[in-house]
């Protein structure tokens, strides 16, 4: 049996709301029971929307909160280089007393880089640059000063200031779908986010069979061949779709038409370890389920379900 840790939960913000609703939604967040307020790294608005700076964004919610954690669901690595991104991030870090959780990704969306100008390299080329990047900023973090000759990043004795309050460092996580970013994730990350949608072509594709429960079972075996013995000190977690309903399978055929899946059916879908449907009971008892069978116990809903998921995470939170 998976080495069960208390449930978390975390809200993902999708909007670049208004000032005033972007900072009453923090603080709702708080008063609801979540752990985190994270926000995404992308230029585009497609697909999820139009983006704030996640660091400059993050720095106000912890302004206007006193428990919320703050995080990013993921940084691109290619988009800042870790020395600069270190030092923002033990910034936000200090400055929130200790508040701050690195999400970090290699980045995927093939438009974004084309758009602004940069090379998309070959998804084994960001893969290692995310690697090194990660062993610098731990060592910025770190209280001597950093050499690293990697093939990427060089640093020649660099003391990163400030420190951060969170030690040895802040949580850091890493998400990915792919055999060798969840190897290195098991390897090198305190958080591991599985990604529940393909992303191998430079686009999202919303294919049912990267959320079925055996490719789940698949992609955490990735991670435990990374992390090997520590595997139990990885913290395991998924951006879910909660539904709440009294009418479980009806809402179940309702998502696959919805989402024009083919291959799946109703079963298939309600046994989806990213995928909470039915009362809040069942949403409850799913989760502890869950969490048992496959360990996870950090989940990120989309801000639009903040008020709807409450109740689960009024039940579960810390439990």
């Amino acid at each position: 049996m998976p080495h069960l840790r208390p449930f978390r939960f975390g809200i993902i913000n999708e909007r670049a709301h208004a000032p005033g609703v972007w900072t009453a939604q923090a603080r709702r967040a708080e008063n609801e029971g979540y752990a985190t307020f994270l926000i995404r790294d992308h230029f585009l608005a497609d697909p999820f929307g139009d983006q704030f700076a996640p660091i400059a964004a993050l720095a106000t919610v912890a302004a206007v909160t006193t428990r919320l954690r703050v995080g990013t669901l993921v940084i691109d690595n290619d988009y800042r280089h870790p020395v600069v991104l270190a030092k923002e991030a033990a910034t936000l870090d200090v400055l929130s007393d200790g508040r701050f959780e690195l999400g970090l990704g290699a980045g995927w969306l093939r438009a974004e880089y084309e758009r602004a100008g940069m090379s998309f390299d070959t998804a084994g080329v960001r893969i290692g640059r995310l690697e090194e990047a990660i062993h610098v900023i731990k060592g910025l973090f770190g209280q001597a000063p950093l050499t690293f000759a990697g093939r990427h990043y060089t640093i020649d004795a660099l003391n990163g200031f400030p420190k951060p309050v969170q030690r040895p460092h802040p949580p850091i996580l890493v998400g990915g779908g792919s055999p060798r970013i969840l190897r290195l994730a098991g390897r090198l990350a305190d958080t591991v986010g599985i990604l529940t949608a393909s992303v191998a072509t430079g686009v999202q594709v919303d294919d049912p069979a990267e959320r079925l429960a055996s490719r789940t079972v698949e992609k955490l075996g990735w991670v435990r061949e990374g992390a090997g013995a520590r595997f139990d000190e990885r913290e395991l977690s998924l951006v879910i779709t909660p539904l709440v309903t009294d009418a479980r399978d009806a809402r179940a055929d309702g998502l696959i038409r919805e989402r024009a899946w083919t291959g799946v059916s109703v079963d298939d879908v309600l046994a989806m370890p990213s995928i909470f449907i039915g009362t809040v009971e069942q949403i409850v008892d799913e989760m502890l389920a869950r969490r048992a069978r496959y360990g996870f116990s950090y989940f990120v809903v989309a801000d639009r379900h903040l008020e709807a998921f409450g109740p689960v995470v009024a039940r579960l939170a810390g439990r």
